[in-house]
C-alpha cells in the first residue's frame, strides 16, 4: 500500500558553526541533467528541477510529470510556512525494482530499500545543530519511495520539514501534514483523497481526537491511522475557526517549542469535536471545510412577542445561524425573498427550490452540541420545530457540491399569531431549475 510510509530521523549535534554535511553519494551523481538522447524510454535515469533531484525508472514523461507535481506542492508548502527551501531534495523513486541495476541498488540505504520492497517510502534526514542554541546549522534529506502518485509527495513533505526546520514534529502532525502534501494541489481547498481512504473513513465510527494526537502513536504504524491524522490536519488547516491557531501551532512544533494540541485547542475542545464529527459525517470528494464552518459567535435571542427577525442565508455555505432560538411547543411563521443557484450554469430558484427539492430552504435545530433531524421549510409558511434550541438554515444541496452555488435569501421569522402577518414572497422565478445534481433524500443533514 502507498500509505505504509515510515520516517527515520537522524540528529547530529555540534557545538560550532561552519561544518557542512556531505551529500548522499548516490544522489550526488544526479546533479547533472541528462540529455534527451541519454533519457531512454526505459531503465533508470536522473531528472532535476529547481528543488528536486530524482533518480527513477519512470518513463521520461511520467518522471517530468512527477517533478511538476512536486514543484507545485512545494510552492504551496513554502507559501503556507513562509519558508523557502534552501537546498534540493534528493529522491530515489522506484516503479519496478527489478529494472534497477544491482550495483545501484547495492548503494541504497538498507532501510530505504526495505521501505520500497514493502511498497512505501522513507525519508532519511541528517541535521547539524548547535549544542548551545539548538539552531539548525545544516541539513540534508534523501527520500526513498515507490512511484505511486502519493508516496513521493508525502515523503517530500517530510524532507522539506527536515531541511527547513530540522524536525518534522510529533507523529500526528508529521504524518497528517505529509498526507495533506500528497493531496495538495493549486485547485482549491476541497477534499480529494484516494478512493480507498474515502471508503474507509465513510465506513468507520470517528476515531477519538485524543487517540489521534496521542504521542504514543508511532510513524509507519498503518495507513488507517494516517487517514485519521490527515482528517484532523485537513479540518484544522481549512476551517476558519481553527486555521489561525493551526499554523502557529505547527511552526511551534517544527521549531521545537513547548506547545501541544491540547495547550492550543483545549479551550475549544467541544467546538472542535463537534466540527470534527460533522466533517466526517459529510466527508466526500470536494467537501469544503471552510464553507461548512460553524458560526460560534452568533447570538440567538428567543423569538417571542410580535418581533420579526431577519436572517441572511448564503447558497454556498453549510448550516447558518437564523439568530433566533425556538421552542418545541411553539409555531413560527417564515417568509423568504431572493433567489439562488445550486450550480454555476443552473437557473435561479426561490426558497421552494427546483426538481427533487434541490435549492429548497431547510432548517435544523442545534442544542448542546447536538443536531435535530433536518426539516423542510420553503418560501413561505409556518413550522413547529422538532425540539427546542437554536434555529439554523441552509440551501438544500449535496454537501460536497456547495462551492459552485451562488446567491442568497433573506428570511423573516416570527412567532405565529403575534403582530402583523409576514408578507407573501414576490412572484417566483419563471421556471424551475433542472439541476445536473440531485439528492435522493428530501434533506441532507
Amino acid at each position: 500500500m502507498p500509505y505504509l510510509v515510515r520516517m527515520l530521523f537522524w540528529g547530529l549535534l555540534v557545538c560550532f558553526a561552519g561544518l557542512m554535511l556531505s551529500p548522499e553519494p548516490l544522489l550526488a551523481q544526479a546533479k547533472t541533467k541528462r540529455s534527451k538522447k541519454d533519457a531512454a524510454p526505459s531503465g533508470v535515469a536522473d531528472y532535476q528541477s529547481k528543488n528536486f533531484m530524482v533518480r527513477t525508472d519512470l518513463p521520461p514523461d511520467e518522471a517530468k510529470d512527477l517533478l511538476k507535481r512536486l514543484e507545485t506542492m512545494l510552492g504551496l508548502i513554502e507559501k503556507y510556512f513562509e519558508h523557502k527551501l534552501n537546498s534540493p531534495i534528493g529522491m530515489i523513486v522506484v516503479k519496478d525494482l527489478k529494472a534497477w541495476p544491482r550495483e545501484v541498488v547495492s548503494q541504497f540505504d538498507r532501510n530505504g530499500l526495505r521501505s520500497i520492497e514493502d511498497g512505501g517510502g522513507l525519508t532519511i534526514g541528517q541535521t547539524l545543530q548547535s549544542n548551545a542554541t539548538g539552531q539548525v546549522l545544516d541539513a540534508k534529506a534523501v527520500v526513498y519511495a515507490v512511484a505511486d502518485r502519493g508516496t513521493p509527495q508525502h515523503e517530500a513533505v517530510h524532507a522539506y520539514c527536515v531541511l527547513s526546520f530540522g524536525r518534522t514534529g510529533p507523529t500526528w502532525y508529521s504524518e497528517g501534514m505529509a498526507e495533506i502534501g500528497q493531496y495538495w494541489t493549486d485547485k482549491g481547498q476541497g477534499v480529494h483523497c484516494h478512493d480507498i481512504v474515502m471508503k474507509f473513513l465513510k465506513s468507520q465510527d470517528p476515531k477519538e481526537l485524543t487517540e489521534i494526537v496521542d504521542v504514543a502513536d508511532s510513524t509507519g504504524d498503518s495507513w488507517e491511522n494516517y487517514a485519521w491524522r490527515w482528517v484532523l490536519c485537513h479540518m484544522l488547516a481549512n476551517n476558519p475557526n481553527y486555521a489561525p491557531r493551526f499554523k502557529p501551532l505547527g511552526l511551534g512544533l517544527l521549531n521545537g517549542k513547548d506547545v501541544t494540541f491540547q495547550s492550543v485547542y483545549g479551550a475549544m475542545a467541544k467546538e472542535i469535536n463537534f466540527e470534527y464529527q460533522f466533517f466526517l459525517r459529510h466527508i466526500d470528494q470536494g467537501f469544503r471545510a471552510d464553507l461548512c464552518a460553524w458560526d460560534w459567535k452568533a447570538k440567538y435571542p428567543p423569538c417571542k412577542g410580535s418581533t420579526a427577525f431577519t436572517a441572511k442565508v448564503d447558497a454556498n455555505k453549510g448550516w447558518q445561524p437564523s439568530r433566533i432560538s425556538v421552542e418545541a411547543d411553539q409555531s413560527y411563521d417564515f417568509s423568504s425573498s431572493g433567489t439562488w443557484k445550486t450550480s454555476s450554469a443552473g437557473q435561479a430558484v426561490d426558497a421552494e427550490g427546483g426538481d427533487e427539492g434541490v435549492g429548497r430552504l431547510v432548517g435544523i435545530i442545534f442544542d448542546d452540541y447536538k443536531l435535530s433531524e433536518p426539516f423542510n421549510l420553503g418560501a413561505y409558511g409556518s413550522f413547529k420545530p422538532p425540539q427546542s434550541g437554536n434555529l439554523m438554515l441552509r440551501c438544500e444541496d449535496k454537501w460536497n457540491e456547495l462551492a459552485d452555488n451562488s446567491g442568497k435569501l433573506q428570511v423573516r421569522l416570527k412567532l405565529t399569531g403575534k403582530g402583523n402577518p409576514l408578507p407573501m414572497p414576490e412572484t417566483k422565478p419563471s421556471g424551475r431549475e433542472t439541476p445536473a445534481k440531485s439528492s435522493k433524500t428530501p434533506v441532507n443533514q
